[in-house]
């Protein structure tokens, strides 16, 4: 039989590690919960046009790192590889913006991207989203980036930093677009690159060649040649990221890889990371949902890896997640003393308590390894004597004390015990 593996780029997840991965998720997902966000469920995948027009074909994204496929109706679906168009699709297909604005939803979960696996960059990359459509406030700018902020600072982490600029709005881009093409086209570049600069010449700043970097050097800046209303709005986000304590440095080279940015865009960095050193970030899209077929809203939202930011956590040292298996473990000594002790833990787990066990007539010493190993801090130990006496004894796996308490009252004694700590 062939030995299987798990495809190419693709992280498995498995105890103990993985609590650190939901720790880091659900921490995520509680800072967005507590600043109104609603969960949205989303399709694993899309009719292939929702990512084409809605995230942009000049991307990498669409043009080189989409799993697409054909399915048996003969129609082009592709694996979703970001969040953004394809909550879009839900808000316009469900209604939502007709009700009150702004719609503020999170979601989580995998996106695919057929990329050249590495240190945090996968092909199956697991991210917590959030996005707020139907208001142009600078202020919601700032929630949006302050949400992620302070998920981060609930794991504990201190190392990163925001990078924070304005790509500009249908104002401004053009006169920027004809400035920057006028630019790029005295340069020395490869026929791909020169195509890339017709069709997005933002998307050449984000070039990483060291032979393409140095010519870019007096490259004009988006941020240097914002209109009226874009420069206000960006100074308006500065003022409430100050006013809330959020720190962040301006970053004008900064292109995010999708096309609909506009306006408020912006990165958190890990240093830590090594050369993929974002953690997520997002910006503001005010013109996709119109090209997507809904009304004409503007909204903001972000994407932050779950993998990267488990991985920031390990470089800064911290342990984030309970890696204990169970609160309680139970050792059965004997048939009778296993039913009794399936009561009991099945009263313990309604209770609220995780609850493990010994199975298989397994002896006193190797059960009390087990249990060591579970990371529980209580044993509940059940033999004949315990049966014939209707108790249970309780030992601290700290510290090795053990009393027997009656077993009718064994629920609250454990609960009150755990309670103490």
């Amino acid at each position: 039989m062939p030995q299987f593996a798990a495809p190419k780029g693709v992280p498995d997840y498995y105890p103990p590690e993985s609590r650190g991965f939901v720790a880091v998720r659900n921490a995520l997902v509680a800072a967005a919960d507590r600043a109104g966000y609603g969960p949205v469920e989303l399709p694993v995948f899309e009719d292939t046009e929702v990512f084409a027009r809605g995230v942009g074909e000049s991307t990498d994204v669409v043009s080189k790192e989409m799993y697409t496929f054909a399915d048996r109706g003969g129609r082009s679906v592709t694996l979703r590889p970001e969040g953004t168009a394809g909550v879009m699709r839900a808000v316009i297909e469900h209604g939502l913006d007709r009700g009150a604005l702004p719609v503020k939803l999170v979601y989580s979960g995998p996106f695919f991207r057929y990329e050249r696996p590495q240190a945090g960059r996968y092909r199956q990359l697991q991210q917590v989203g959030i996005e707020a459509i139907g208001s142009d406030d600078p202020a919601l700018d700032a929630e949006v980036i302050s949400v992620a902020h302070q998920g981060f600072r609930d794991l504990g982490l201190s190392g990163y930093r925001l990078d924070l600029t304005s790509l500009g709005d249908s104002t401004c881009r053009p006169g920027y677009r004809a400035l920057l093409q006028d630019f790029l086209q005295g340069l020395d570049l490869d026929e791909d690159t020169r195509r890339r600069a017709e069709l997005n010449p933002l998307r050449v700043l984000d070039d990483k060649r060291p032979h393409v970097r140095e010519q870019l050097a007096g490259a004009p800046l988006m941020v240097d040649h914002l209109c009226g209303d874009c420069a206000a709005h960006f100074a308006d986000v500065r003022a409430v990221l100050d006013a809330i304590g959020v720190p962040y440095g301006l970053n004008p080279w900064m292109v995010r890889g999708l096309d609909y940015y506009t306006r408020t865009t912006f990165e958190f960095v890990h240093p830590g990371l090594g050369a993929q050193s974002g953690m997520g970030g997002g910006g503001r899209y005010d013109g996709l949902m119109a090209e997507l077929g809904g009304a004409s809203l503007s909204g903001i939202g972000y994407g932050i890896g779950v993998d990267r930011t488990l991985l920031a956590t390990r470089a800064e040292g911290l342990v984030v997640g309970d890696e204990s298996r169970c609160d309680v473990y139970g050792v059965p000594m004997g048939p009778a003393a296993s039913t009794a002790l399936a009561v009991l833990a099945g009263r313990l787990r309604a209770a609220g308590v995780r609850v493990d066990r010994s199975y298989g007539g397994r002896g006193l010493k190797a059960a009390m390894r087990s249990a060591d190993a579970s990371g529980a801090r209580w044993a509940l130990i059940v033999g004949e004597r315990e049966l014939a006496d209707g108790t249970v004894v309780v030992r601290d796996l700290v510290d090795g004390r053990q009393d027997a308490v009656p077993l009718e009252g064994a629920v609250d004694q454990v609960v009150g015990r755990l309670t103490a700590g």
